[in-house]
């Protein structure tokens, strides 16, 4: 909906469950009310069609609410039948349980790890998840085909089971994002972050054109020039919510471009010295469009990047005499 990208996943579960007797002979003297089971959803709207429950290979129904967890979050739960038999402290309906179901959901997946011993597996075909939470999977595969991670957990390194008897109003959890590490804001955004490089190359280019070709350039015309930088940014990011990001910043780019090239050919007096200005500018813009859909190399790119021009401007001024042309200047 709308112009805005969101990720999103269908997350098809199997859930299986087994907990010990209870021990009646330890605590004769407690009085056990309607035993249930409860899972904790923070939205249940993500609930695609109707979750199927079995405890022992028996259907049980499920109803809305987290039954006992009600307070905490929303959720769903199944009624159990009472003890039986209080000696044995087993429940009628047995003490394994097995359950399927379907949750949509947007962007990040996170699950709390309540059991003794926890066994959680997660498989997609989304090529960049993030994990995060308070625990990291055990050695996670992430290739063109997706992600295969698992988490093996015991209650003594987690303090979900403390925090959920107590008040506590959250819960360690281990976590999965759903990452686009190119889209459109993504890109334009760290686009944005190489504005001032583009704005101070352009001003000393300026500036040894004023102290090289004894050329005088006003402030004015220093700040309209600035601004028609900047402007490429905000050019970017509209059109690439409408049309895809390479055709945006072709758009931007050219647009930009020409806009300087028909003005510096006035300020700088010359076709000439404007199309040199307009040729730099293209190979700045054709590089940081290299840098935005790299994934593992920008780091890289962008420090040859910076040596490049570092290396262009020395070797430019290689040869100015700067003590006779600061004598000239005053």
């Amino acid at each position: 909906m709308g112009l805005y990208r969101v990720q999103v996943y269908s997350w098809k579960a199997t859930l299986h469950a087994e907990y010990d007797p209870f021990d009646y002979a330890a605590e004769p003297t407690r009085v056990y009310g309607q035993p249930h089971l409860a899972m904790g959803i923070s939205d249940v709207r993500g609930l695609v069609g109707t979750p199927h429950l079995q405890v022992d290979g028996r259907t049980l129904a499920l109803e809305s609410g987290a039954g006992a967890l009600a307070d905490r979050s929303a959720g769903i739960h199944a009624q159990l039948n009472p003890l039986t038999d209080p000696v044995a402290g087993r429940l009628r309906d047995g003490n394994k349980v097995d359950m399927q179901f379907v949750l949509d959901g947007t962007r990040r997946l996170a699950i709390a790890p309540i059991a003794d011993n926890n066994e959680i597996g997660l498989r997609s075909t989304w090529q960049h998840p993030s994990f995060g939470g308070r625990f990291l999977p055990n050695a996670p595969s992430i290739g063109p085909k997706g992600f295969d991670a698992s988490w093996s957990l015991s209650s003594l390194a987690t303090g979900a089971q403390t925090q959920l008897q107590s008040s506590s109003t959250s819960l360690d959890t281990l976590e999965v994002r759903l990452v686009d590490p190119v889209d459109v804001y993504t890109q334009a955004d760290r686009a944005s972050k190489y504005g001032i490089l583009f704005v101070v190359l352009t001003f000393v280019a300026f500036v040894l054109f004023e102290l090289i070709k004894r050329l005088p350039i006003h402030p004015l015309q220093y700040l309209l020039v600035g601004l028609a930088l900047a402007i490429f940014f905000l050019l970017l990011l509209s059109l690439s919510e409408h049309i895809a990001f390479w055709q945006a910043y072709l758009i931007s780019a050219a647009a930009c471009i020409g806009l300087q090239f028909f003005y510096l050919s006035g300020v700088l007096r010359s076709w000439v010295r404007a199309a040199g200005f307009s040729v730099m500018l293209t190979a700045l813009y054709a590089v940081l469009y290299s840098l935005l859909i790299s994934e593992d190399n920008a780091l890289l790119m962008g420090s040859l990047l910076l040596f490049g021009i570092l290396a262009s401007i020395m070797w430019v001024t290689r040869k100015l005499d700067w003590y006779e042309l600061g004598n000239s200047l005053r």
